[in-house]
């Protein structure tokens, strides 16, 4: 049976098309190339569909018949916070319409098992010291709140059609699993800062007054590879006959700073770092860290990588690709 990675061109998914493939499973992936690249995806095929389209649903499912798919990984979706507040109707349209549009196919071709990519934005701004599954999401942007909904969907599609789904919430996502797919897009702390070291810049930081131990904002960073084994765990958990959870954090449990963050870019790049400090961005929480404790009991996984590895990884990627 296939594995259908929607979004398996780009960063995160095309790690998870990867392991799939070298592990012997049947993987076929749907991607528009938007921001995917048909390079990451070595003898894999592709079909290129945007799944926000009117009709999708059924090119869909077609295409689930023609290659035996019995579980699908989502991951296609736009996902900078700053775009969704100056645009949310984009975020509400093809976020939402894309996710319905899988559920519609895969309805229709008869698979049951979908993961989810969801997002730490559901939790919003919580005061907490570690975030766990069972906080009430507050988002308080449009990309989160298209998380949410997407949550609620995959529950609908429960219901409904009998499938057996579960979201994984992301936190903050870096490296590279092996260089020909590191992150090409400048969205992320890691490429950023390494963005503004390749222009000659000094690296900007948003606040340094922040309630932390060095006035930076603490987030929880995982390797994009620890990340693509936690799908391959959703997978097998979805054929359990009992499941009690629907929902997964996937972090380290761990934070680090901003400046945390750009000491290890320093160390990775021998260079001497000395960032602008800016005014603070709005809706920005001081600390953003998960609790892990449900994903390493229920999926038997943790994630393997330090922060150090996390940014060798992604300097070595990008020294590669120069």
């Amino acid at each position: 049976m296939t594995t259908l990675v929607i979004g398996g061109a780009g960063y995160i998914g095309s790690h998870v098309t990867r392991l799939l493939a070298d592990r012997g499973q049947d993987v076929v992936v749907v991607d528009d190339l938007s921001t995917g690249f048909r390079s990451r995806l070595g003898e894999v095929p592709l079909v290129e569909i945007d799944v926000t389209r009117t009709g999708a649903a059924e090119e869909l499912a077609g295409v689930m018949r023609e290659r035996s798919v019995s579980a699908v990984i989502h991951f296609a979706a736009h996902k900078q916070v700053g775009e969704s507040v100056a645009n949310p109707e984009m975020y509400w349209r093809d976020n939402i319409a894309g996710l319905a549009n899988v559920l519609d196919g895969a309805a229709q071709a008869g698979v049951r098992d979908i993961v989810f990519s969801s997002s730490a934005a559901v939790y919003g701004m919580p005061d907490v010291d570690l975030v766990q599954e069972d906080l009430t999401p507050e988002p308080i942007n449009p990309y989160g709140a298209s998380k949410l909904v997407g949550e609620w969907m995959l529950k609908d599609a429960e219901r409904a059609h009998g499938m057996r789904t579960v979201g994984l919430r992301y936190f903050n996502v870096a490296g590279a699993g092996w260089p020909e797919l590191a992150d090409t897009l400048v969205m992320n702390l890691v490429p950023i800062v390494l963005d503004a070291l390749d222009r000659g810049d000094r690296p900007k930081v948003f606040g340094d007054d922040y309630d932390t131990p060095d006035g930076t904002c603490i987030r929880d960073y995982v390797h994009v590879l620890d990340l693509a084994e936690a799908h391959i765990a959703a997978l097998d958990y979805l054929k359990r006959d009992t499941r009690e959870h629907r929902v997964f954090n996937v972090g380290t449990g761990t934070g680090s700073s901003v400046l945390d963050v750009i000491n290890a870019i320093a160390d990775a790049t021998g260079t001497e770092i000395n960032p602008e400090i800016v005014e603070r961005r709005p809706g920005d929480p001081a600390k953003l860290v998960c609790s892990t404790d449900r994903i390493r009991e229920e999926l038997s996984w943790k994630s393997e990588h330090t922060l150090a590895e996390i940014v060798q990884s992604a300097v070595d990627a990008r020294r590669q690709r120069d």
